[in-house]
């Protein structure tokens, strides 16, 4: 039985087309990243905590889009390498509290150039107005109850 005509090609399938489209972002990034010996998910995590200051681990997890449990190891080898400090939590010793160093912020701040160049490729090709569009669909999808 064929079953093609009962689902959609792959170039038109939601989930397919996310990942090409992340792909096709997260290519030059992976790249300096490489050049800097940094993970992804590292990189993620610097960029939360740059953002959001000290948090709670489960923000971080939220924020960067990982899980729990990987945040927890990740930020155990982060911690080692000096770019966050990690505390308890005053009120609820249950929480850890995770905050950026000096390290860490140089680590974005070196790389903001690069990171700002692969940025403004992506607008350049896109254009402004489609970028925002495209951005405010992704928040929209989000939202959406499967």
């Amino acid at each position: 039985m064929n079953t093609q005509s009962h689902t959609k090609s792959t170039a038109r399938s939601l989930p397919i087309a996310l990942l090409r489209a992340r792909e096709t972002v997260m290519a030059p990034i992976r790249d300096m990243l490489q050049g800097i010996r940094l993970t992804e998910q590292k990189w993620r995590i610097l960029r939360v905590l740059d953002e959001l200051g000290e948090v709670e681990q489960s923000a971080i997890a939220h924020e960067a889009c990982l899980l729990l449990p990987s945040v927890t190891r990740i930020l155990r080898t982060m911690e080692a390498d000096g770019q966050i400090t990690r505390r308890q939590d005053n009120e609820d010793k249950r929480r850890t509290m995770v905050q950026i160093t000096d390290a860490g912020r140089m680590i974005l701040e070196n790389n903001l150039a690069t990171s700002l160049a692969i940025s403004n490729n992506i607008e350049a090709q896109l254009g402004r107005e489609k970028l925002d569009q495209l951005l405010d669909l992704l928040e929209e999808l989000q939202e959406v109850k499967v």
